[in-house]
């Protein structure tokens, strides 16, 4: 195989100690990461003409024109830093998880005094608990809904003081315990909150015997309001437990991991298993499985996983072999914080046929998703050619920009730009804008502002591109096949004088999306076009335009945010804009300045004992 010129005094150079090596494109673009004990033996042997190298090999060779390397001190190091940069790069020909995005967990507040349950994507160590992760927010939602009437946590944001006159009408639902009028006191709820996490890690029995315990003493003590609660708790607690399965007799905690692939990508199956029992599992979808070996896929989403989620139990069971698995065993005893990780493969008996199991589900779920796949495909293109029709544009506008202004009676004004490729959403291109030009409730001008700025970007882009190993700007390099405004013939005016203001009015098709009837104005036509109702043309548009509104409403709420947290912080003494951010750096919200402690906030750079005092007493 021929190495570019620039490859040989590299590979010479390369040290025989442990450490990471990224392969890289012409264009500068990492396409593969790996790690390695001996640096210069595991790259070399890339590029040796003699081996015996797969297709993967074969092809990442012939697209490397240049390798960085970084030194660790171990193979463990190694390990998590090769981790870190897939995470980071996500290159072409590593073994990945689909989604670029962070799964939801459930966060059980456990620092606070009464803790609180949310759905986060985002594990901080802030003494919180956490669960999963999770591949559907909705099937998060569905869990915390059963929760909730099993154990009634809070869910207000309240300070809880117990001297309140009046709970709220969850407490009156049987879906709070009413902490704030001191119903319950703090050790009750928490015993309830700790007996809720309990339950998530699958210790069911643990909890129905001390609430049996607690339902046998109110009894005794004639406490029978106690005593009705407890038995609600245990049958609920029997609904949700009666479907999962006894899978294993040692009732040792494990997870068990199997797979399906297909040519394009692999699905995995995770089973939970938690004292013998079945309690859950999920699905995840990997890339980059094109020509990996199933050793690859297996062990990309080993390291994948274990890094995003919140328990490692105390046995792996996988379907095949992986490399390192001593190291890999290492980390996990490190993440996992007590004794050992044991990670088998199963050759028989329960754990085999649990494998099998997982390997079934994971078959059947890719074989689901592959139809729902094509379905959305088929949908996409037939969409694409409706509008190519209706708007007599030369081809399918294959990439569709639409854009949307929110604001409150002129306040916290946030412009959103969203991009859909080949008929899907493209998120990792999304942009939002804050209105920086226009005072007062001005949408027209809001929206000239941000389509000026998109464009201007357009240009600084090609300009940037066209310097010797100048990148193109995916976001804002390339121009839309068809640039939709959220507005009628106002905001189509403001857009066509953009255009021509930048020299694209020929280049670039605009449309502007009239609510009510759903109308589209277009340059130059009086009438307005009403595509055909329940055509899937319509429906994109719809969701085309609903995904931009949605965008530019979450960055509008988060300028409010902030605009009302910066208000209540400059209004102490004391505190400016350089002190504010440190506040907000530090702990993130108001609510978590708010029940920091004085030491905690005195630790932060620039706030002295005193203006914690004064940030304690107004807050």
């Amino acid at each position: 195989m021929a190495v570019p010129d620039n490859l040989p005094p590299m590979l010479n150079g390369l040290p025989a100690k442990p450490g990471c090596y990224l392969m890289k494109s012409a264009d500068g673009v990492v396409i593969y990461v790996g790690k390695a004990i001996n640096l210069r033996s595991r790259v070399r042997s890339y590029f040796r003409p003699s081996a015996d190298h797969g297709p993967k090999v074969t092809e990442l060779v012939a697209h490397v024109a240049d390798i960085e390397w970084i030194i660790v001190g171990s193979e463990l190091e190694a390990l998590i830093l090769e981790m870190n940069l897939i995470k980071r790069h996500r290159p072409k020909y590593n073994v990945r998880l689909k989604d670029d995005k962070r799964y939801p967990y459930i966060q059980v507040r456990w620092g606070d005094a009464f803790p609180t349950v949310l759905i986060t994507r985002r594990m901080v160590d802030d003494g919180s608990r956490y669960f999963g992760p999770y591949t559907s927010v909705w099937a998060v939602h569905e869990t915390l809904d059963v929760l909730r009437r099993i154990f009634p946590y809070l869910t207000c944001d309240r300070v809880i003081t117990g001297q309140d006159t009046r709970a709220c009408l969850y407490a009156d639902i049987k879906l709070c315990l009413a902490p704030c009028i001191g119903a319950v006191d703090q050790a009750a709820y928490r015993q309830m909150i700790d007996d809720l996490c309990r339950f998530l890690q699958g210790e069911t029995e643990v909890v129905v015997e001390r609430l049996r315990e607690d339902m046998r003493l109110a009894s005794e003590a004639m406490a029978f309001e106690r005593a009705a609660a407890r038995r609600d708790q245990l049958q609920a607690i029997d609904r949700v437990v009666e479907g999962q399965k006894i899978v294993s007799q040692d009732r040792v905690d494990s997870d068990v991991i199997a797979f399906a692939r297909d040519d394009d990508s692999a699905c995995v199956q995770v089973f939970f298993v938690r004292g013998g029992k079945l309690i859950g599992r999920e699905y995840f979808v990997l890339e980059g499985t094109r020509q990996a070996e199933d050793r690859e896929v297996v062990e990309g989403f080993v390291k994948q996983f274990y890094t995003e989620a919140a328990f490692v139990p105390e046995r792996v069971l996988l379907p095949t072999e992986i490399e390192e698995a001593h190291i890999v065993e290492e980390w996990l005893r490190q993440k996992r914080g007590g004794p050992d990780v044991q990670i088998q493969v199963p050759r028989s008996g329960p754990g085999y046929d649990l494998i099998g199991m997982a390997a079934e589900n994971a078959a059947e779920t890719l074989a689901m998703l592959r139809a729902r796949w094509e379905s959305d495909r088929s949908k996409h293109v037939a969409a694409l050619a409706q509008l190519q029709q209706a708007l007599a544009l030369p081809e399918p506008p294959n990439r569709i920009e639409c854009y949307d202004i929110s604001n409150l009676q002129g306040t916290a004004a946030a412009g959103s730009m969203v991009v859909f490729e080949q008929g899907a959403p493209n998120k990792k291109l999304y942009r939002k804008f804050t209105i920086k030009s226009v005072r007062g409730q001005d949408d027209f001008a809001s929206m000239e502002e941000v389509l000026d700025r998109r464009f201007h970007r357009w240009s600084l882009a090609t300009e940037e591109a066209r310097k010797p190993g100048g990148k193109l700007d995916a976001a804002f390099g390339r121009l839309p096949d068809l640039l939709i405004v959220d507005g009628g013939k106002g905001q189509l005016g403001r857009a066509v004088q953009v255009l021509e203001s930048h020299g694209l009015s020929g280049r670039v098709r605009v449309a502007g999306l009239a609510k009510g009837h759903e109308e589209l104005y277009l340059p130059g036509r009086e009438e307005s076009l009403v595509l055909e109702r329940r055509s899937e043309g319509l429906y994109m548009i719809q969701r085309i335009r609903d995904e931009a509104h949605r965008f530019a409403l979450g960055q509008h709420r988060m300028q409010r945010a902030k605009a009302g947290v910066a208000s209540q912080l400059d209004a102490i003494a004391g505190i400016g804009p350089r002190r504010r951010k440190a506040l907000l750096v530090a702990f993130g919200d108001l609510n978590r300045i708010r029940s920091a402690s004085l030491e905690e906030l005195a630790g932060v750079q620039g706030i002295t004992r005193d203006v914690a005092e004064r940030i304690k007493a107004e807050l």
